[in-house]
């Protein structure tokens, strides 16, 4: 009788193992991207440059996400995603950060929402990356300068964040815990989007704002996406900022920009932007995307404050060779004036020209 109890046990177990990994799942994806790229006054000297970089809208990465179901509706979930340079090889991020994009664990119910907690992508990136920019808040500077000053916070250390959908109301949050003793407030950041869906309208409004050493960047977003055919979509937004840190001015700046003297103590940016998403054939797709920023109280290179205008426009072609390798062209063309000529390395203009491969897994 013992031997058969100890048989008995041991098939339950072996059978309640064999259920509980038919209800959990970890799947390996990523996408690898890269493109060479033709660029006018890169330098100082205005000299034209030919390099091998970044995708034209997607970083390649890596990652792993995994959920298990706890039953009733509610599942653990999980999501480990690193960004790399696929050209170099190197993690892409100055302080060799394993996990950049996301490194988070939570909870998951398919009625009331998702709580996850750790390093998250922001509600602001979610909305313009997955439905509202053209260019899915794109690689090059020439294509996401309007992006810069949200830039660095475009991902949060030591969040807790929930996203919930309630028919065509989807609303996301997030705080970021600061972690400074004595103040519960610095170095913390908040956040929120609420989009609803009305037949082939969806709309966003949303905002967050980042503490850095107690002073603080906000930003506003009201967003617009309509689709006139399943094929083709319009999109629009207004995307409006004011930095007390002083570190818009450094991050609207590309690579040999001349030295700031000075960064603005509150720096404003109106920017607005409209585009274009078209499936013009089933293996072609074409993108139009068109931005103009308007900076207020933003700093010259030497060390004055002032009023400066940026506008770029991109057209940029996707061929699908298969349902997950496409090869991809695209052109685009910038100018600044006032201030904005502090963020460029030599004429205040530049047109990019460049041909791409990206392969999804």
């Amino acid at each position: 009788m013992k031997k058969t109890s100890v048989a008995l046990g041991a098939a339950l177990l072996a059978l309640s193992a064999q259920s509980a990994f038919a209800q959990s799942s970890v799947t390996l994806y990523g996408l690898v991207d890269t493109s060479v790229r033709y660029l006018t006054n890169a330098n100082a000297k205005n000299d034209s440059q030919v390099s091998m970089g970044e995708g034209v809208e997607t970083p390649s990465r890596f990652g792993l996400k995994g959920s298990e179901d706890l039953g009733g509706g509610t599942s653990a979930v999980f999501k480990l995603e690193n960004q790399f340079q696929l050209w170099s090889g190197k993690f892409d991020n100055s302080n060799n950060t394993l996990f950049q994009r996301n490194a988070y664990v939570g909870l998951s119910n398919n009625q009331y929402g998702t709580l996850t907690f750790g390093r998250q992508q922001t509600p602001f990136f979610d909305v313009m990356g997955n439905t509202y920019d053209p260019m899915t808040v794109g690689d090059f500077w020439q294509d996401s300068y309007v992006f810069n000053p949200v830039g660095p916070f475009l991902f949060t250390n030591n969040s807790a964040k929930y996203t919930g959908q309630f028919g065509g109301l989807h609303v996301e949050g997030m705080y970021g815990f600061g972690g400074v003793a004595g103040s519960t407030g610095e170095n913390s950041m908040y956040g929120v989007t609420v989009q609803y869906a009305l037949g082939n309208l969806l709309a966003d409004v949303g905002f967050q704002q980042n503490d850095v050493s107690g002073k603080k960047f906000n930003i506003v977003n009201v967003s617009a996406a309509y689709a006139l055919t399943p094929e083709l979509k319009l999109l629009a937004g207004w995307l409006h900022s004011q930095d007390n840190t002083g570190l818009a001015d450094l991050d609207m700046q590309q690579s040999g920009a001349p030295t700031l003297a000075r960064v603005s103590p509150n720096r404003i940016d109106d920017s607005f932007y409209v585009g274009s998403t078209w499936q013009v054939i089933s293996p072609l797709a074409l993108t139009f995307a068109g931005y103009y920023d308007h900076a207020r109280n933003s700093a010259n290179a030497d060390g004055t404050l002032g009023v400066g205008v940026n506008y770029s426009a991109t057209i940029l072609a996707e061929y699908s060779l298969s349902k997950r390798t496409e090869v991809y062209g695209t052109v685009d063309f910038t100018r600044g004036t006032g201030t904005f000529l502090a963020d460029y390395p030599g004429r205040n203009n530049q047109t990019g020209v460049a041909v791409g491969i990206r392969n999804i897994f």
